[in-house]
């Protein structure tokens, strides 16, 4: 047998396919995993959290200051000294006055918490924010959050009600639990696939577990909750007139501008408020609409 040393062919090692073709396989199968994780772990969170008791839920804002919503400048001026007995006084009359506008909004949650039947051993704890945020949302333990600036664009009780009604409701079915859960569960695995997964993250994510429910729920936790409202005010008034006043209004405040907060977590359309509109035009057209107390 005869051999014989044959030159080797230029770039016999090297791949005739472009290695930026296989980079970008790598990449986009990685990318496709992780977000089929993050899926997972979601559905999977908001499912199992629906089971943890009330009682852990309030355990896990008990620490959580509420005052982390108000405006940096109110933050402020409630730290500043009193000089004189003329700012005392006014500082304690302004004290007064905020203890009777907490006292009624959490009156009005008591009641309407009542007309929607929460569930034995959940309650609600109103917290009211004196800033012009035009913005109301539920978050875990029962608590709900409002703020002056929307109260002020409300004309009547009944439409304060359906803010309240409907920010119970979200408690009632669980919503910021399930939010928290996910966003939790998301924000620890994501931190762990990046590397930032240590003690320290952890326990940040959980201290502010409060903040992570200051998010929006799905449409459809969205119109399940409008449905348990408006059934609520039906309960409480004898009719559900007046419901829809709220979404007009914050629909003239988004026409042209920067929507307020309340939209940016409340999908809001021309069928929710026809939709509205015909469950109380079902009931009496006699009903009156309750007026607002002189304290706003």
């Amino acid at each position: 047998m005869e051999y014989e040393n044959r030159t080797v062919p230029e770039g016999i090692n090297v791949s005739k396919e472009n290695p930026l073709k296989d980079f970008f396989i790598l990449t986009f199968g990685l990318g496709a995993a992780v977000v089929a994780l993050v899926v997972a772990l979601s559905f999977l969170a908001g499912w199992l959290v629906q089971f943890v008791p009330f009682e852990t839920e309030v355990m896990l804002t008990e620490k959580f200051s509420f005052s982390e919503f108000m405006e940096p400048e109110m933050q402020k001026e409630k730290q500043k000294e009193k000089k004189n007995e003329q700012q005392k006084a006014q500082q304690l009359e302004e004290e007064k006055k905020q203890k009777k506008i907490i006292a009624y909004l959490q009156n009005l949650a008591n009641q309407l918490a009542t007309a929607q039947q929460l569930p034995e051993g959940m309650f609600i704890t109103v917290h009211y924010i004196n800033t012009d945020t035009v913005n109301a949302f539920a978050t875990l333990g029962g608590n709900v959050i409002i703020f002056r600036g929307l109260i002020e664009k409300l004309p009547n009780e009944n439409a304060l009600a359906m803010v309240m009604a409907h920010e119970i409701a979200h408690i009632k079915h669980r919503d910021p639990m399930v939010a928290a859960g996910r966003g939790l569960t998301v924000a620890l695995a994501l931190a762990s696939l990046t590397g930032f997964g240590d003690g320290q993250v952890a326990q940040q994510l959980l201290n502010n577990v409060g903040l992570i429910t200051t998010l929006s729920f799905n449409r459809n936790q969205e119109e399940k909750a409008d449905a348990e409202a408006l059934n609520t005010l039906l309960k409480y008034y004898g009719h559900a007139k007046g419901a829809e006043v709220l979404f007009e209004i914050l629909e003239n405040e988004q026409a042209g501008s920067t929507p307020p907060l309340f939209l940016s977590t409340h999908p809001l359309n021309e069928n929710r408020i026809n939709t509205i509109k015909r469950y109380h035009q079902q009931q009496s057209a006699e009903n009156e609409l309750s007026v607002l107390p002189e304290l706003f």
